[in-house]
């Protein structure tokens, strides 16, 4: 089973919530965080989606589910890790994803190799094998008040 390699897509958004920690790939920005029920990181949620479609084992949601306490306030590196044992289970490990982030605001780029750091050191791959890179919806509204990602990853 874990012979070819499989592709999934994920997608996330949430809204900005005054009074949260922003934290995108697992790295603290300045500035108002993101609203859910974990922890927001709308960057490992679409990169967990993204393998959980690869493996066709279900989404975060019914994995993570927000009517679940003990999922309350998860960080988004241990959702990743947890993700990654389901695969496990199923056979299957990451071998690549690559993530765009979609916000007005904050500027990913400066910070871009220590998301790819945190992110692959959630999903026990190299770093040369996670890629991270943002575009702005430039006043469009393709993420309302908030930030979305979508990502692309590889399990085998």
């Amino acid at each position: 089973m874990g012979d070819a390699p499989r592709t999934g897509l994920g997608f996330d958004v949430h809204r900005f919530a005054v009074g949260r920690e922003l934290r995108l790939g697992g790295v603290r920005f300045d500035g108002d965080g993101l609203a859910g029920h974990s922890d927001g990181d709308v960057v490992c949620h679409a990169i967990a989606d993204a393998l959980l479609g690869a493996a066709a084992l279900g989404d975060v949601g019914q994995h993570f589910p927000d009517t679940d306490p003990a999922v309350e306030g998860i960080a988004g590196p241990t959702l990743l890790a947890q993700t990654v044992d389901i695969l496990g289970a199923a056979g299957l490990v990451p071998v690549s994803c690559d993530a765009t982030v979609i916000c007005e605001r904050p500027a990913i780029a400066p910070r871009r190799d220590e998301i790819r750091e945190r992110l692959a050191a959630a999903l026990g791959i190299e770093i040369a094998r996670v890629s991270v890179k943002a575009t702005r919806p430039e006043g469009l509204g393709l993420t309302g008040d908030g930030i979305g990602c979508l990502a692309v990853a590889v399990v085998a």
